[in-house]
């Protein structure tokens, strides 16, 4: 028998936890609102300096390497990353450690793959490489159409993730309640990008990717003394707290049937082959100055995202050990409060504020990295370059894009409010999924093939877009069990979770096909000067000054 330690709080916290408010909800609400008032302070400090398309898009390309490594870190770490995983492997052991693989295998492949040729293609946006030797029009809408898309499911399991953040904090266990929340979330998240653009916006997931990184380090090494530092006890601790040896062994959650089995392998490529098709992180690599600086932004950025993930392994299984899943499934939030919980087992209500604050400040981070994303997409490839055929008004084009955040923000907070309760992990892999079948294979295919067409671009686009999200319509997501965000309907006919099994085989296909049967010949120069400037940078896009 493994004895599990005592801590220092208060049995009765525990109790607390399951049923009511976390710790003191003064301490935790003082500390996310100077969090906040902190983070606007320098959001309007750096919207100063935001005069032009490229300062409000790209941030003026005046990040270096290592600001912009931390701020790639605070991007991908998302809500999902902090909340779910944790709350996925204190409650499936072994396979919810899977989501901490997947996302950073994930992150390896779009290094390898995509980051330096696109960032030396581009210029704002995913759709300047997609047309950069195709057909402008059609591209550019389909790419916006897909980033828009991608964007909203992304924003789905943010938006998710604060209202289960804050009502653990608060107490609140109305959905009601816990949709206030998202609302004031999508308020906040509208201020930071109206007011500060890229610049503003990368500094605060500059600050978040440091606040989120140390905490979760602190706790690490704080639940691994507990346990002498013997990773093997704390897996022993958790295993008896919750009377489940098979925590520790493959297939708790995706071993039990032929379907689960070929839903693991879905969400395996979906992780995998997502991130490589998120504008949202893509479009990060706009905002440094050189080619140089991009590679050294990786390396920041791969060293902070891989520690992150090691350490979400002591946490889910430390939060399976010291809280049990039984309790973590009861609290307020469920499944997304085992890292708060974990923290207020820890430390109390000051540890548990902190942590909060920095969850929250994922969220904010994040959510406003996905507003700005999106608000390019729609105003730089779809007013500027096929409304008004590249001849707008910068000021305008700014406009446009103002407008479009308020839009993106008002439709994030229906859609959050509309998924709560559902594993914000889960709502990622299902965003993963769509960029992967949406934009991946275009990518790919434009910066690898020489015989890629506007056809094959246009299918590949719409047809993984579409195969994808009917799939998510269609599947025990949106209805058919308890846990599906309609539960009292069932109109699911696809058996898995996640389309990924179908959709990005499908859209790479559909690109190949698309490409072959077209007979109108794209330029060749402007092929072979893509592949040049790929390659080299040989005309990228510079750093401005002010």
């Amino acid at each position: 028998m493994i004895a599990v330690p005592a801590l220092s709080t208060p049995a009765v916290h525990l109790a607390e936890a399951a049923t009511s408010t976390v710790g003191n909800p003064a301490i935790n609400i003082s500390i996310f609102l100077a969090f906040v008032l902190v983070t606007l302070v320098v959001v309007i400090r750096a919207s100063k300096s935001t005069a032009t398309a490229a300062d409000y898009y790209a941030g003026g390309r005046s990040f270096s390497g290592t600001q912009n490594g931390l701020a790639i870190a605070g991007d991908y770490l998302s809500a999902a990353s902090f909340l779910g995983i944790v709350g996925a492997i204190a409650l499936q052991g072994y396979d919810g450690f899977l989501y901490s693989i997947g996302f950073f295998v994930a992150w390896l492949v779009a290094l390898l793959l995509i980051a330096e040729p696109l960032r030396n293609t581009g210029k704002f946006t995913m759709a300047d490489v997609l047309s950069f030797r195709l057909r402008q029009r059609p591209v550019r809408v389909a790419a916006s159409i897909s980033t828009l898309a991608v964007t909203f499911f992304y924003l789905l399991a943010q938006m998710a993730g604060a209202g289960a953040l804050v009502s653990l904090l608060l107490g609140i266990g109305s959905r009601a309640g816990q949709s206030l929340v998202i609302v004031i979330v999508g308020v906040i998240m509208i201020v930071y990008v109206l007011v500060g653009g890229m610049k503003g916006t990368t500094w605060v997931q500059i600050i978040k990717a440091c606040l989120l990184v140390s905490g979760v380090a602190v706790m690490t090494v704080w639940i691994l003394a507990l346990f002498g530092f013997n990773f093997s006890t704390m897996l022993g601790a958790a295993v008896e707290t919750n009377n489940n040896p098979a925590m520790l062994d493959p297939g708790l959650k995706y071993g039990v049937s032929e379907i689960s089995k070929l839903d693991f392998i879905s969400l395996g490529l979906a992780l995998v082959l997502g991130a490589a098709g998120l504008p949202h992180v893509l479009m990060r690599f706009y905002t440094v100055p050189t080619a140089k600086e991009a590679r050294k932004s990786v390396v920041w950025a791969i060293t902070l995202i891989g520690l992150f993930y090691l350490f979400t392994l002591v946490l889910g299984f430390g939060a399976a050990a010291l809280i049990g899943a039984d309790r973590i499934k009861g609290a307020p939030g469920g499944v997304n409060s085992a890292a708060p919980l974990l923290a207020y087992e820890l430390g109390g209500s000051i540890l548990m504020g902190l942590i909060a604050a920095v969850a929250f400040a994922t969220i904010l981070a994040v959510v406003a990295g996905l507003a700005i994303t999106a608000s390019a997409s729609f105003a730089h490839d779809i007013y500027t370059s096929v409304i008004k055929k590249g001849t707008s008004d910068p000021r305008q084009e700014l406009r446009v894009a103002k407008t479009t955040v308020v839009v993106i923000g008002l439709i994030s907070v229906a859609g959050g409010i509309g998924a709560q309760g559902q594993n914000v992990a889960f709502l990622v892999a299902l965003a993963f999924a769509v960029a992967a079948s949406a934009n991946l294979p275009t990518i790919l295919y434009s910066l690898y093939w020489k015989r890629f067409t506007t056809r094959g671009a246009v299918l590949s686009m719409y047809g993984g877009l579409i195969i994808s999200v009917v799939l998510i319509i269609f599947s025990p997501v949106m209805s058919g069990s308890e846990t599906s965000m309609i539960p009292t309907a069932d109109f699911a006919f696809y058996p898995l979770s996640n389309p990924g099994i179908i959709s990005i085989p499908a859209s790479f296909l559909l690109g190949f096909l698309g490409s072959l049967s077209e007979r109108r010949p794209e330029d060749p120069r402007k092929q072979s000067e893509m592949e040049v400037r790929s390659l080299t940078g040989v005309g990228a896009e510079k750093a401005v000054s002010h």
